[in-house]
């Protein structure tokens, strides 16, 4: 687990390096020191494109790579961190490269250096795996060649670049591994020592004391395992904090649907339901460093959902913390279970808004697809800084309604309300579920479950866990305002 690729800033393009990208646009000169004619890259194919690569091997120097920055005039950081992971996929084992991309006109010099080293670090990752050969990413030195007047922006980009993607690292490392090694105690202890390690205050629930406390969700959808439940409070507090943010992340460790069973094929990728939380940890440990201004609090959810002998069966009536009730008729729909408790505590706290973030609907990625996360809302100001934030970070999402139309899809005849609201609007009726536990606190949903992961490298996302969410709600944190 960790980073093991070293970023450094120089003026010039050092000759030591295997590789140099070359940025190309899709008009204008070419760079002379790709050594070929806008002729010669069009008849091998290359066009200027974003993210299109061409690899110019040379027997004297680093091998040339350019890379495409599509139309002059459009450059973006969306634009850089593509062609940053570009480069990446191109060098194939080649161990150092070098790269102008952060010195271009047109974005600012920290938001450049940034972008380049997020595309750069986030496409060399690969998780090491339960095996006795480790994978292992081949690269291990990333030189940003920026000119004098860049200089001390591009640092600043580029060590808030690398505490971005180190918080992505331990994301995806989280939701990759396996749940026989991430069960919910793993989760809490690599809390604890997190919050160590990056100046957080810690608190670990066990069962008996969730109990106390009444949350009903977490305890039903624990009451089949025979792994115990955690919850973890984690709080930053600066100095003279400007807001109060709380965040709370849906921490399912393995979700076989509990007695309304997932089919085989359901569950293969279902160590990642715990996505949400790992967003959250993963988030939460670089706010001191980035000197996050607002305080901040926790919140992970963290059970698994199974269908022992005790398993909360259909029909059954589980209370919350903030005293609701729900009728059970699905302990597949258990993501929202667990979160009402997380919310209500939440509330308790009085922040000035709550995101939760969550794999909650297959619903919502039937909407909107694999690339898109979907955010729902109470607040419409505050979903505007949320959809700022995944704006900036290239994390998408798309806003969904929070319809109250739909709320007597929810009713019950033996409690407040069920836990699913039938067969169509499935991303909106679990939203207008979770809404009854935030009162009139600012909040925001984001619904992860599409883009959670990828099937293979594409981009800066690599294949399995894409830690999606960990630098939006970085960005969220960094810039909110209560």
């Amino acid at each position: 687990m960790g980073m093991t690729v070293t970023v450094q800033l120089s003026r010039s393009v050092p000759t030591k390096v295997d590789a140099v990208a070359v940025p190309v646009a899709t008009e204008g000169a070419v760079p002379r020191s790709l050594g070929l004619s806008r002729a010669a890259l069009e008849k091998s194919g290359f066009d200027g494109s974003v993210g299109q690569t061409l690899v110019v091997p040379s027997s004297t120097g680093p091998t040339q790579i350019a890379v495409g920055i599509g139309k002059p005039g459009s450059l973006s950081t969306t634009v850089l961190r593509n062609a940053a992971a570009a480069v990446v996929r191109a060098i194939g084992k080649r161990t150092s490269i070098a790269t102008p991309l952060a010195d271009l006109a047109g974005v600012d010099a920290t938001k450049a250096a940034q972008a380049v080293v997020e595309g750069t670090l986030l496409a060399a990752y690969r998780f090491a795996g339960i095996k006795k050969e480790p994978n292992t990413n081949t690269l291990k030195q990333v030189t940003l060649v920026v000119g004098e007047a860049r200089t001390n922006g591009a640092r600043i980009g580029s060590d808030r670049g690398q505490a971005t993607a180190a918080a992505a690292y331990l994301a995806r490392d989280l939701a990759n591994t396996p749940a026989g090694y991430m069960a919910a105690h793993h989760i809490a202890e690599k809390a604890v020592e997190v919050g160590k390690a990056s100046g957080l205050t810690v608190e670990v629930f066990d069962r008996d004391q969730l109990a106390e406390m009444g949350c009903g969700g977490m305890l039903g959808v624990n009451a089949g395992s025979t792994e115990p439940p955690r919850m973890v409070r984690l709080t930053y507090t600066p100095r003279n904090p400007v807001g109060h943010l709380a965040m709370v992340g849906k921490g399912v460790m393995f979700d076989s649907g509990g007695l309304s069973l997932k089919p085989s094929d359901g569950m293969l990728t279902m160590k990642m339901d715990m996505s949400g939380a790992a967003a959250v940890l993963s988030s939460m440990s670089t706010l001191k460093a980035l000197r996050c201004k607002a305080k901040v609090t926790g919140y992970l959810m963290c059970t698994d959902n199974m269908t022992g002998g005790a398993a909360t069966k259909l029909g059954d009536v589980l209370t919350f913390r903030n005293g609701k009730t729900a009728e059970i008729q699905n302990t597949d729909a258990e993501g929202r279970l667990v979160l009402a408790d997380g919310l209500s505590l939440a509330v308790e706290d009085k922040p000035d808004a709550i995101v939760d973030i969550a794999t909650l609907t297959g619903a919502c990625m039937v909407a909107l697809g694999t690339k898109l996360a979907g955010v729902i809302g109470n607040d419409q100001p505050f979903i505007e800084k949320v959809k700022a934030a995944a704006a900036a970070t290239d994390e998408r999402i798309w806003q969904l309604p929070l319809e109250d139309a739909y709320r007597k899809l929810l009713e019950s005849n033996v409690a407040d309300m069920r836990n699913i609201g039938g067969p169509h609007g499935g991303a909106i009726t679990a939203s207008l579920f979770l809404s009854e536990f935030v009162g009139d606190v600012p909040w925001a949903h984001l619904d992860i479950a599409g883009p959670m992961s990828v099937d293979a490298d594409d981009g800066w996302l690599s294949k399995g866990a894409t830690g999606f969410g960990t630098r939006l709600l970085i960005d969220l944190a960094l810039s909110f305002k209560g």
